[in-house]
């Protein structure tokens, strides 16, 4: 019924207890998950896990909070790209968070870092995974810019208001959501919930992050999309099944994955 479309699952936590993992998502009627690159270091444990098991694909690409880690060149994202099992680039975008004593103009490494993988994402034809926290207007920029709405792609774990939400879909891109939307304090992505289109709505958990209510606070794990789903079905008010029906059907047309699958 449920597909997660953003997750860690060779984070220490959950790679340490994947046959559970797995089983978990199957006991929740989770059929699939997409186990995210966050650099290019720990790829080779992504691309293992999407080896082995059948419904986990992979991604490759460098998480724009991540320093001292390899740069990669657009050469480098298109050949890791072959995998048969690689689906999209990223995660990559924009995140300034975390400026400590520096400056937006200091963050220049970030943002060639986003525009490489967006060319890659040009070059391989597969969709971006784009973060973006603290940045949502350089992100939208750059997207443009570099014409990111042709490869297409998705806004993962979105936190952004609506009308951050509007200009991404206007650029061909999904909006993502995660278990922050079930937090009583987060309006601004209840409304995007209620708003965006269910033809590019697509959810995630970030596990092992952001556990969804009820498990808030405690490590996440795939298994617990199925409560974002559930949470956005009563949002919208639409049964579950339709809810999961299409976020699903979002996932395997976005990330260009055969039916049979």
């Amino acid at each position: 019924m449920f597909v997660d479309s953003h997750c860690h699952i060779n984070f220490e936590g959950l790679a340490d207890r994947l046959p559970e993992v797995l089983e978990n998502m199957r006991a929740q009627a989770v059929t699939h998950a997409l186990c995210v690159s966050v650099d290019l270091e720990t790829l080779p444990s992504v691309l293992d896990i999407a080896s082995r098991y059948e419904n986990v694909y992979a991604s490759v690409g460098v998480h724009p909070d991540h320093e001292d880690v390899q740069e990669p060149s657009v050469a480098d994202l298109v050949e890791l790209a072959q995998h048969p099992k690689v689906v999209a680039i990223g995660e990559t975008g924009l995140d300034y968070y975390r400026l400590g004593e520096r400056t937006i103009e200091d963050m220049e490494w970030q943002r060639e870092r986003f525009r490489v993988h967006i060319r890659a994402a040009h070059a391989t034809g597969k969709p971006l995974i784009v973060h973006t926290r603290a940045a949502s207007d350089d992100t939208l920029r750059i997207m443009e810019e570099e014409r990111a709405g042709e490869p297409g792609g998705v806004m993962h774990c979105f936190t952004e208001p609506w009308a951050i939400a509007e200009r991404a879909l206007a650029q061909n891109f999904y909006i993502s959501l995660s278990g922050i939307v079930t937090f009583k304090s987060a309006t601004d992505v209840q409304e995007v919930a209620r708003r965006v289109p269910l033809e590019r709505l697509l959810i995630e958990t970030d596990s092992p992050y952001l556990a969804p209510v009820p498990y808030r606070g405690k490590p996440n794990e795939p298994a617990y999309v199925s409560h974002v789903g559930r949470f956005i079905a009563q949002q919208r008010g639409l049964p579950d099944a339709e809810l999961g029906a299409a976020t699903t059907q979002n996932f395997f047309q976005l990330f260009k994955i055969p039916a049979s699958a």
